[in-house]
């Protein structure tokens, strides 16, 4: 399963790398209570087989263990990426094209999926192409603007206001236009 192996099973349970075992099974049953399939109104079949996919792999101390090497491999390979991709440390115009890109990519979610207009971190990450590292500035930032809200279920979407905002910049952006990703290549892209 290749998805799975992109996913992070720590910020799936919503947990830190360094939690207890009892912490674990805890969280995995809160989730699993919410969004399964059964509950009418947060359950998610797609996000409970997750769930429960990263409760069976951190909940046994072998598999946690083999999982933990490799995912510690994730971490500083994205902490490399980051430090490597940013020209100063504090690149105002890359930050800005992000923030427009999640909010490009927030409204196209919420006119194609009205019933489902939200996103999740990691799902923003893969379209965007920038590490959820990245990203969660990018996100507080918007959530303190109220351009974007999280849904019950944890998707980030946006609001009225957010589409107010895009559509003002729009404009400012060139022409930026999302392309279809090729071989985990980042979406954003700006058009001639």
């Amino acid at each position: 399963m290749a998805e799975s192996k992109s996913l992070d099973h720590y910020e799936t349970l919503q947990i830190s790398p360094t939690a207890e075992p009892d912490t674990i099974h805890r969280v995995y049953r809160l989730l699993a209570q919410r969004f399964h399939p059964d509950n009418r109104e947060t359950g998610d079949a797609t996000r409970f087989r997750i769930i429960c996919e990263a409760y069976q792999i951190l909940s046994d101390p072998e598999s946690r263990a083999q999982y933990d090497a490799v995912h510690e491999g994730q971490q500083q390979a994205r902490w490399r990426l980051i430090k490597a991709g940013s020209e100063s440390e504090n690149n105002f115009d890359a930050e800005q094209a992000i923030r427009l890109t999640v909010l490009e990519v927030l409204y196209t979610r919420r006119r194609i999926e009205p019933l489902q207009p939200g996103l999740f971190l990691i799902e923003l990450e893969q379209l965007t192409g920038t590490p959820r590292e990245h990203l969660e500035f990018t996100v507080w930032y918007l959530m303190q603007k109220e351009y974007t809200s999280r849904t019950d279920s944890s998707r980030l979407m946006i609001t009225a206001s957010g589409v107010d905002y895009l559509e003002q910049n729009y404009q400012t952006t060139n022409g930026r236009r999302l392309l279809a990703a090729r071989n985990d290549q980042p979406i954003m892209a700006t058009a001639s």
